[in-house]
């Protein structure tokens, strides 16, 4: 039985418990600040990322996310006046978490404003257009050149040379995240097709309402006075992260606060679908990146392998990195779901067990279910193995602990931050 033992039960107000309980079960939409820049994949809420992190952090401490997909925690942690450690395996995810948390300078944002003003002026479909040859070899533009799509395909060329013209990397990412965004909303899993003067009254209302919103972001971060939180994202594994150079000899972090893929779930993490199933990889065309590879890479294991078997060795690496950056007063917190929850979750703890790291729980949720932290989010669209609403769309809020045989005192760290820092502005 759970929580048999004191030393399970963290030591938490009841204040800050029921903060915490809240952000994890709000079901309000995903805006503000930077959040709306790209609608990632299984992102968690701002409000659940807020909580954790007032919970458990206090200024200046370092916050890490393992799997950090769309960037939230270090949105958070930014605002909130803590460092911040972003990894991720995609390059899709990098590019997006890396325009949320940049600082632009009101010289920036004024030219983003003029930019806002003629962008829709640019997609033109009787105008030229740049076709990215290299990307078309490699296989980008599959399901976009039916003649029912060619209209859409040239707007987004047209739109990522927009933001090409903006001439500063910088803005450039900022412009092609607006086009990212447009196309996601055109492209991705619609039913009727959009056309380009939707595209194009799409592109321009996104492209302000990003502008908006690195402003608000912007005073959010200056708020913090002048102390100046740092962020790093790293495009890599998590397994090994203690031994990377960026990050080696770091203090430990006071939080790691992440949404890992989820077992036997299966989740689009790098493609859209286009007309159903028709898979494209044109998100990283127009973020001017790669894609590494089939769905499993990003998935951490083929959902059909027996027992999940590469899913489970690859969460072991991952998470016994973690422990090995965690301290004892490190507080790991998860949100995940399962396709199978009943067998799934055993050995998901299992394995984190083996990772080094012992589960903990909220006192106050003693008489819930299995004393742990569930939520339902309905409506959520999981591709799993079953059809309608699956498990998948019931997650669960897990908190672990670094295990007490491997939280022997250590000397103290140097207080490290990270060079790769936001632009003040």
């Amino acid at each position: 039985m759970i929580g048999t033992r004191r030393h399970r039960y963290l030591r938490l107000s009841d204040l800050k418990q029921a903060a915490l309980i809240a952000g994890a079960r709000d079901g309000e939409p995903v805006t503000g600040l930077t959040h709306g820049f790209y609608k990632y994949p299984a992102r968690f809420s701002p409000q659940f990322v807020r909580a954790a992190i007032e919970t458990f952090t206090r200024r200046r401490d370092l916050v890490l996310d393992p799997h950090v997909g769309g960037g939230t925690t270090l949105v958070e942690a930014l605002v909130s006046g803590r460092d911040s450690i972003g990894v991720d395996i995609s390059e899709l995810a990098e590019f997006v978490a890396k325009v949320k948390t940049t600082v632009y300078s009101e010289a920036e944002l004024t030219r983003l404003d003029a930019w806002v003003k003629r962008v829709g002026s640019s997609i033109d479909i009787h105008g030229q257009s740049v076709h990215f040859a290299d990307y078309a070899e490699r296989g980008y533009y599959k399901h976009l050149d039916h003649p029912s799509r060619w209209r859409l395909r040239k707007a987004i060329e047209q739109g990522i040379w927009s933001a090409i013209r903006l001439g500063t990397p910088r803005l450039e990412a900022f412009g092609r995240c607006a086009v990212l965004r447009t196309a996601q909303w055109a492209l991705d899993g619609r039913s009727k097709q959009a056309d380009v003067d939707d595209f194009r009254a799409h592109l321009e209302a996104t492209a302000s309402g990003m502008v908006e919103g690195a402003r608000e972001f912007r005073a959010a971060v200056r708020s913090n006075g002048p102390h100046r939180c740092a962020v790093i994202v790293l495009n890599r594994s998590a397994a090994g992260l203690e031994d990377d150079p960026k990050v080696a000899g770091w203090r430990a972090p006071k939080l790691i606060v992440t949404s890992p893929p989820y077992p036997g779930v299966h989740v689009l993490y790098h493609r859209w679908q286009v007309d159903g199933r028709k898979e494209t990889a044109l998100p990283f065309m127009i973020a001017s990146k790669l894609d590494g590879a089939g769905s499993s890479y990003y998935t951490m294991g083929d959902r059909k392998y027996p027992e999940l078997k590469t899913y489970y060795d690859n969460i072991r690496s991952t998470m016994s990195s973690v422990a090995a950056m965690a301290d004892a007063r490190t507080v790991v917190v998860q949100m995940v779901a399962f396709s199978e929850p009943k067998w799934q979750l055993p050995r998901y703890l299992e394995t984190m067990e083996e990772a080094g790291l012992t589960e903990a729980f909220l006192p106050m949720l003693k008489g819930e279910r299995d004393g742990r932290l569930w939520r339902s989010v309905p409506g959520r669209r999981w591709y799993s193995d079953q059809r309608g609403e699956t498990p998948g769309s019931n997650e669960v809020v897990l908190i672990h602990r670094k295990a007490v045989s491997q939280s022997q005192p250590q000397a103290r760290q140097p207080d490290r931050r990270p060079t790769d820092l936001p632009a003040r502005g």
